[in-house]
């Protein structure tokens, strides 16, 4: 039996059009209708909810409102230990009170948390997608109470699967030379998916041989660091020392992915840094905001590169868990290689703890030998 099929693809395919659709509707601030079998919640960003909204959810609510935060953000709140989600009951949906519990350095829980349900798990995953805060008002709903509303739905299993099948769906749209500064011989290949509704680049450097282990970088986009050479991190010089040593070296492969802020964004990278400058550490900040450590995913990287013909690889970073996506994927690591940047006032303590909070592979005393004046 064939199977059947609408203008927007198979049963399968219309789910995943109705994510990108929730996806859209939470990043502007408006509830997305998500379903669960037989139960219904309206989700919204706690970030982006306004009054007005908030007084009509509120109504419909009828004191069964809650608000979803991430784990991080429950042990910033004093829940130490804690690795899952959790919900704050809300007898009225006050917007101060949900601004409080989301984003307020100061905040401490003053009630329980509950556990929370597939429903709420997959709002904070929107919430993800969306690159806003980590934090979801969350109000179940019947089909009835909300008839006629004009309200975007989408299943919470294709929410939660939307990651994986953007990865599977990768695909090249364009290709093409873009010769660069120390390195002339350059291809850009521009893919379509990988990380919600953006584009990756990968940058082919010389003419690699792809019957060897080939060079590769997997390079997070940093704004500030790789256009306007920022102080704070090393992600620029990373990011052109990699070039330049693949054309001094026989060639290589560097994947430039829209992955800013580890993941969480460039708004949410720019209130980390706010942080920062009040002297939290670049972790500890991202917590506060209801991050974990890290964010990023690989998998979809390690898809990029099979799709060039590319079968084993030398890994250019100094991060273990990228060494960790690319062989889970099914790629071979050769070996690895360091790839350091220039340590200066602003970026040593960042440099420290990505190594001693996050594991990367950082010898600050051969970074600090670097950056020691010349006789």
């Amino acid at each position: 039996m064939l199977e059947s099929r609408t203008l927007f693809g198979r049963p399968g395919e219309t789910l995943l059009v109705k994510v990108e659709r929730a996806i859209s509707e939470f990043r502007a601030g408006r509830p997305v209708l998500l379903r669960a079998g037989a139960q219904l919640a309206l989700a919204l960003s706690a970030e982006l909810a306004d009054a007005e909204l908030v007084r009509n959810l509120d109504a419909l609510a009828a004191g069964n409102g809650h608000l979803v935060l991430s784990p991080a953000r429950l042990r910033r709140l004093g829940a130490k230990g804690r690795t899952e989600a959790g919900i704050f009951a809300l007898p009225t949906i006050d917007l101060e009170r949900v601004a409080d519990l989301t984003l307020k350095l100061e905040s401490r829980m003053d009630a329980p948390v509950a556990p929370a349900s597939a429903l709420d798990t997959a709002a904070l995953e929107l919430a993800r997608l969306s690159l806003v805060l980590p934090a979801a008002l969350v109000v179940p709903v019947t089909a009835e109470a909300v008839a006629g509303e004009s309200l975007v739905e989408a299943d919470i299993e294709a929410v939660n699967a939307y990651r994986a099948a953007q990865a599977a769906s990768l695909r090249i749209v364009g290709r093409a030379p873009v010769p660069l500064e120390g390195a002339p011989e350059t291809e850009f290949v521009v893919f379509r998916g990988g990380e919600g509704l953006r584009d990756q680049v990968a940058i082919i450097v010389g003419k690699p041989d792809l019957d060897t282990a080939v060079p590769v970088r997997l390079h997070s986009a940093c704004l500030t660091g790789d256009l306007f050479g920022s102080l704070k991190c090393d992600c620029g010089d990373q990011l052109r020392e990699t070039v330049q040593w693949m054309a001094e070296n026989g060639g290589g492969i560097l994947l430039y992915l829209d992955q800013e802020g580890r993941g969480n964004g460039i708004s949410n990278k720019m209130r980390a840094y706010k942080l920062q400058s009040q002297g939290w550490d670049t972790y500890d900040a991202d917590e506060v905001l209801g991050f974990d450590l890290d964010q990023r995913h690989f998998d979809f990287a390690a898809t990029m590169l099979k799709q060039l013909g590319v079968t084993s690889v030398v890994a250019l970073t100094n991060n273990p868990q990228k060494i960790g996506a690319i062989e889970a994927a099914g790629l071979e690591v050769a070996a690895s290689q360091r790839v350091l940047g220039r340590p200066n006032a602003h970026n040593v303590r960042y440099l420290a703890s990505k190594r001693d909070r996050a594991g990367h592979l950082i010898d600050m005393d051969a970074l600090m030998a670097r950056a020691a004046p010349k006789d």
